[in-house]
């Protein structure tokens, strides 16, 4: 369905709501942050509606419409699957281990065929979005990138998606994309750069940017999968594990536990508590909620450290740590702790996890389960505890097996140093505006 056809919906049954200064406004789709004259702060949403009523007539994510940021809902589009794991958890001496699976196994109804969830986010920002907001831009390492461009390809939604050149590998899908997605490569680069050359393409006239764990849509999409937890426990879990890179997922989940515990009262059960993990060799919030020490606000050290993560996707350079309403807040509300897990302990628990539960995962979800049996052998985590394990990306390979996948040739590839030179802007956002993907050979941008 064409976006000018998505059906519209009233978007007042919310308020955006500063984490700084408290200030509330309406939303006008786009919004990123507070105009008031203070530090960093992240926005959230405050819902009109104060009780958790799912509707069971909505499919996908948006059975949990009234309470995410959505003017109009996109067809087709999946949601979390949450079930108990009891191979896996008497495995690991769990008694209550529940998993969040996002990703593709009909036998468990799971249908997120990007097989991340990273497609909860791409739908609520989507139902976010006005329809007269220009050319949204996402950056992205990979899952993201997936996820934005086969839902705006599906129901035509103009988007330029900047990923590094090694990630063009995962962009594939069953139909090619159609002439609303472009896909802009930059060579020989990492995260960072994708970061930085989207930022500048979204400050021209005619773009807009998606605006990563800043924008309300994004962070409210990922909560549901403890909104879908809730649902299926009847209460809030005592702890919750995820990997993390950015960490909107770790956010939004203690942002909806907030809202749950706001609603549902004592019997919503504690907050729980965040144990994060992140690769053992690039591990920023690791290093920062255990030491004190930003890594972000020095050198690297290690300028190679990105390229030997396992995980890559969770290699951000410069997380919200000390935003307010951002990493650090939600982990010392939460009580949490930070774990950092090598290739190959994170390898291990992805066997481990598709031969006792028979489904393959992702390797940011195969180091959240290294974490997670770190956490109980180290006594960090309560073989009692109720524990949700977030698994963000699984049953690709099955996928891949099932359908015929097709790559996507990237509408522009340009250098590294394009990220960085506004020189290259203007030359770039003309190619992307006159190319509407009418070949599949990319353009090469070699000077600006």
């Amino acid at each position: 369905m064409p976006a000018d056809r998505l059906p519209q919906t009233d978007a007042g049954h919310y308020r955006l709501v500063c984490c700084e200064c408290g200030d509330r406004r309406e939303d006008d789709g786009t919004a990123l942050g507070c105009p008031a004259p203070h530090g960093a702060s992240l926005l959230r949403t405050e819902y009109t509606r104060g009780g958790f009523t799912p509707d069971d007539r909505a499919t996908g994510v948006y059975r949990y419409h009234r309470w995410l940021p959505v003017r109009r809902s996109l067809p087709d589009t999946g949601r979390t699957v949450v079930r108990r794991a009891a191979r896996l958890g008497a495995e690991l001496g769990l008694r209550e281990l529940w998993i969040a699976f996002n990703g593709y196994h009909p036998e468990w109804g799971a249908d997120l065929t990007t097989c991340s969830f990273k497609e909860l986010e791409a739908a609520t920002v989507l139902g976010r979005l006005p329809e007269a907001a220009g050319t949204l831009v996402v950056a992205s390492a990979g899952n993201t990138a997936v996820a934005f461009a086969e839902l705006c390809s599906r129901h035509d939604v103009p988007v330029v998606v900047v990923v590094p050149q090694s990630a063009l590998g995962q962009l594939r899908s069953r139909t090619p994309y159609g002439p609303s997605v472009r896909l802009v490569a930059v060579a020989d680069a990492e995260y960072a750069d994708a970061i930085a050359l989207a930022d500048a393409i979204a400050a021209l006239p005619g773009f807009t940017p998606e605006g990563g764990t800043r924008n309300v849509g994004r962070r409210d999409g990922l909560g549901t999968v403890v909104l879908a937890a809730y649902e299926e426990l009847g209460r809030l879990p005592d702890v919750y594990v995820q990997a993390i890179g950015s960490g909107a997922g770790a956010i939004a989940a203690h942002e909806a536990a907030l809202r749950l515990r706001c609603t549902g009262g004592e019997q919503a059960g504690p907050l729980p508590r965040l144990v994060l993990a992140q690769n053992s060799c690039f591990a920023p919030v690791h290093t920062a909620w255990h030491t004190g020490v930003r890594p972000w606000e020095r050198a690297d050290p290690e300028p190679d450290a990105i390229h030997r993560a396992f995980a890559p996707e969770l290699t951000n350079r410069r997380p919200p740590y000390d935003t307010a309403g951002g990493l650090a807040a939600a982990l010392r509300e939460s009580r949490g702790d930070v774990l950092a897990e090598d290739s190959a302990t994170a390898r291990a628990a992805m066997e481990a996890f598709a031969e006792l539960e028979g489904v393959d995962i992702e390797p940011p979800a195969g180091v959240a389960l290294a974490a997670l049996r770190t956490a109980l052998r180290e006594g960090r985590v309560d073989a009692d505890a109720t524990v949700l394990l977030n698994i963000t990306g699984g049953g690709r390979a099955r996928y891949r097996r099932e359908h015929r996948l097709e790559a996507n040739a990237p509408t522009l590839v340009v250098p590294r140093e394009a990220a960085h030179d506004p020189r290259w802007v203007a030359d770039i956002a003309a190619a992307l505006t006159h190319s509407v993907a009418t070949t599949r050979q990319p353009a090469v941008l070699t000077g600006p």
